[in-house]
């Protein structure tokens, strides 16, 4: 390793002395820096650590005494030799006084190049063997901190034997408590099966009880009728959804394979799914003569999963949405793309909301919620057939696409494909009567809110129904209700929020609040009393239960 040059200061007021002193000195082992004042001396000691200091004594301004003073005094430079030059070697007194401002050596001018070259050669030696024992000094202490951490490693793999038992014992207590957390999250999956299970089973039963009141009301029996089928084939959905879950997990589900075309598959998915589309008022783009090819499909486990597809581009979409899909033949291969103009999905979110129970929103937002399985089942039903499916989003807010491919038949057989059918919007025909009590409903899901709204009426009550927390509180000042039926899980405000908003209104202390949901247990109870409900009623209503919250209301009234 070649050692950098040591660097000298030479000061002096007359350039003509500090060249002749860079003539003497020139040399490559040093670096040679010059100036002309005390003031320059000083500076270049701040920026640069020298072997020695070569001083002119007689200077104008700070004398060459002077500034050896101030080098002494400073701690950083208090070490450096100086060596002073000067044409006045003529008194004791004066060289009594140089050597008390701290120089080491003494020449007269003009200077003896030989005897100058060999004393700052000593200093400069002395310097480089100071920085050589730093360097050894600062090795040592390494190598001692090296020694000090091998020590401490040594104590560290002592220790280990000790933790080795301790972390055996807390593996077992985080066993026991990762079974105490699935367990909860069973706990929590089946309060969420329940509440999923209720609401459809609240306007059936709703349903139900107008067909009991509605005696020779045809048309009403008629619509009832529609809602209950539509529920039932709701809450099927579901539990199908469970058991083919569960099935495909002990690898107990067979598909019946068939040589069929993928546009009477996907006319199956759409027609299914097109009651709870046209409910959400969206529009749905397809061309069936694109999907004219032919797979080898179990139709009915096929159909399952682009209706799950279609399902869920309906459910995370504000009403009036579009529904678009694409069929593309990619060489040996069918691609599906089912695009929606919805809420979109976060980057971070793409590869999970196929895991099982992936929830894109929270159970208070339910107007959006769900068991969390749908897109687990497609997948795992599009493998099975031999594809795979992918979904891509621009981000929150800019709506997703899903892709399925599938391998074609080897042979491909045109076929007629028939037109979709359309289903009309349902009547939400009310039965006229006497109003004793103005009720206010507010429930996001449609069937729930129509079919209590029309057994209220059937029972003689003026009903108002929203289908969020914020018009629920809106409508309260105009339409000044007796009571309030407010679901807990809808858009913008939830039902907790909707409560406490209603109650702060004026006369909203005098107004009956019933929360009703499918949430039934404990800590959901008293989240509705915290919130300033009156009665928590669990779907699907209790007739009997809330034909009492009103003969009280009459009773108090």
């Amino acid at each position: 390793m070649t050692e950098s040059p040591v660097k000298i200061l030479v000061v002096d007021d007359e350039p003509r002395n500090l060249a002749v002193l860079e003539t003497v000195l020139d040399d490559p082992g040093y670096q040679l820096i010059r100036a002309n004042s005390g003031d320059e001396a000083l500076l270049a000691l701040m920026a640069h650590e020298f072997a020695v200091l070569v001083l002119d004594v007689r200077m104008p301004g700070m004398t060459g005494f002077e500034l050896a003073q101030m080098v002494k005094e400073r701690r950083k430079t208090a070490r450096i030799p100086i060596i002073f030059l000067t044409a006045y070697y003529n008194e004791d007194q004066h060289i009594l006084e140089g050597y008390t401002s701290g120089a080491v050596d003494y020449l007269h001018k003009p200077v003896n190049p030989a005897v100058l070259r060999s004393k700052v050669s000593v200093f400069a030696e002395m310097h480089r063997n100071n920085l050589a024992l730093e360097r050894a000094n600062a090795a040592l202490v390494g190598e001692i901190a090296e020694r000090l951490h091998a020590q401490e490693r040594l104590s560290e793999l002592n220790a280990s034997l000790d933790r080795r038992v301790t972390e055996r014992t807390e593996a077992l207590h985080a066993s026991e408590a990762r079974l105490r957390d699935a367990n909860r999250r069973k706990d929590e999956f089946l309060a969420t099966l329940a509440h999923e299970l209720r609401n459809p089973l609240a306007p059936v039963r709703n349903a139900v009880q107008i067909l009991r009141l509605g005696g020779s009301m045809a048309p009403n029996s008629e619509w009832a009728a529609e809602v209950i089928d539509r529920q039932v084939r709701s809450m099927g959905r579901l539990i199908d959804d469970l058991m083919d879950v569960a099935r495909i997990n002990q690898g107990k589900i067979e598909l019946r394979l068939e040589r069929v075309e993928l546009a009477r598959v996907l006319q199956d998915a759409i027609e299914a799914c097109a009651p709870f589309i046209q409910e959400c008022a969206h529009l749905l783009v397809f061309d069936p003569h694109a999907a004219r090819v032919w797979i080898h499909a179990d139709p009915i486990r096929l159909a399952q999963t682009f209706n799950n597809l279609l399902h869920n581009a309906a459910k995370y979409m504000d009403r009036g949405g579009r529904i678009e899909v694409d069929v593309q033949v990619l060489g040996e291969n069918v691609l599906v793309t089912v695009r929606d103009s919805g809420i979109g999905i976060a980057a971070d979110r793409l590869d999970a909301i196929f895991e099982m129970f992936s929830q894109v929103e929270s159970a208070l937002k339910r107007a959006r919620g769900g068991l969390g399985i749908g897109l687990t089942l497609t997948r795992r039903l599009v493998e099975l057939h031999g594809g795979k499916v992918t979904a891509n989003s621009l981000g929150l807010g800019h709506g997703s696409a899903f892709h399925v491919q599938l391998p074609l038949a080897q042979m491909q057989v045109g076929g007629q494909v028939d037109d979709l059918e359309t289903h009309p919007d349902m009547d939400s025909s009310t039965v006229p009567g006497k109003a004793p009590l103005r009720i206010l409903i507010a429930d996001d899901n449609a069937d729930s809110a129509d079919t209590l709204a029309c057994l209220m009426q059937a029972l003689g009550h003026t009903v108002c129904q929203v289908h969020d927390g914020a018009a629920a509180v809106a409508k309260v000042a105009d339409f000044d209700p007796h009571l309030v039926l407010l679901d807990i899980g809808m858009p913008k405000l939830n039902g907790y929020e909707a409560c406490s908003q209603i109650r702060a209104l004026p006369g909203g202390a005098q107004r009956t609040l019933v929360a009703i949901t499918g949430w039934g247990q404990p800590n959901d109870r008293q989240h509705s009393h915290e919130a300033g409900f009156d009665r928590h009623l669990v779907k699907p209503l209790d007739q009997a239960e809330l034909q009492q919250i009103i003969a009280a209301i009459h009773t108090v009234g």
